[in-house]
């Protein structure tokens, strides 16, 4: 799948109202060929920006994530690769640049949506013309740009693999 089918897959999943955070992780994990549900359940808390609090947009956050299961560990025992820090501040630069519009990479300046506020919510949902256009768009230029990451990332692990294999 390349970063522009994950853009249209990201939309299509955010447009059945999948949380920005999820729809990152899901695209995310399939395109690493993982497959772990509860990744995708945990991150539920992330929608609104940090549980409706309008803090940083779930649609950064799932995209940290599917950077920290494709290099971080799961135990103690296992090592950190180093790329996780670098592929995780190339995704956030390119959000910021996308984003700037809106003012910075909050749900609150993207959505503009008090997500407590029933009536900003159903508005948020049902009306065209809402700021949910920009969430729209948001969300499927970070599948893009995760996609293009991971591809990026696959093409630095293969050529330091030759070089590993090439050294034997």
């Amino acid at each position: 799948m390349g970063p522009e089918e994950m853009r249209e897959k990201a939309v299509d999943l955010f447009l059945k109202r999948l949380h920005c955070s999820q729809v990152l992780a899901k695209i995310g994990q399939e395109k690493l060929g993982v497959d772990d549900p509860s990744v995708i359940k945990a991150l539920g808390s992330f929608g609104g920006g940090i549980g409706g609090t309008g803090h940083v947009c779930g649609a950064l956050i799932g995209a940290a994530s599917v950077i920290g299961t494709l290099y971080s560990r799961s135990s103690l025992e296992e090592k950190e690769n180093p790329r996780m820090w670098a592929a995780t501040k190339a995704v956030m630069k390119q959000f910021e640049e996308l984003t700037a519009e809106f003012g910075g990479i909050n749900c609150g300046q993207i959505a503009r949506v008090d997500w407590m506020d029933r009536d900003q919510v159903k508005d948020f949902y049902g009306n065209a013309e809402s700021r949910r256009q920009h969430c729209i768009r948001v969300v499927g230029e970070t599948a893009r740009i995760l996609g293009e990451l991971l591809e990026k990332e696959a093409e630095i692990m293969a050529a330091k693999a030759a070089e590993k294999q090439s050294e034997k």
